[in-house]
């Protein structure tokens, strides 16, 4: 099983609404940071697509998936790390979880 605190392919996240950790691209708006987020199958307020995690009807926050650069689970409770990751900051074409696919 690969390593809980590895960035890996947004290919492979899951999309059932589990909470996961996303590395934003960097844009006009800003540099590349980390956020919670989770894949809605859509519903009243929202089309099908992945949601930051404090969205709140009425207000989706939503990411474009080219938006979104590669995803971690969530990292299980370490009361002596005090921030999340890291944004991934290495180059798209380098393999973020091994695969050789």
């Amino acid at each position: 099983m690969a390593e809980p605190d590895q960035w890996r392919h947004m290919a492979s996240a899951p999309k059932n609404g589990s909470r996961i950790l996303v590395t934003i691209r960097p844009s006009e708006q800003g540099a590349a940071e980390v956020d919670l987020a989770y894949w809605s199958h859509g519903d009243q307020f929202g089309p099908e697509g992945w949601r930051a995690s404090d969205s709140s009807p009425g207000r989706i926050i939503a990411y474009p998936e080219p938006e979104l650069k590669c995803w971690m689970p969530m990292p299980a409770a370490n009361l002596s790390r005090s921030s999340m990751p890291s944004p991934w900051e290495g180059e798209d074409e380098q393999q973020l979880d091994g695969s050789g696919i």
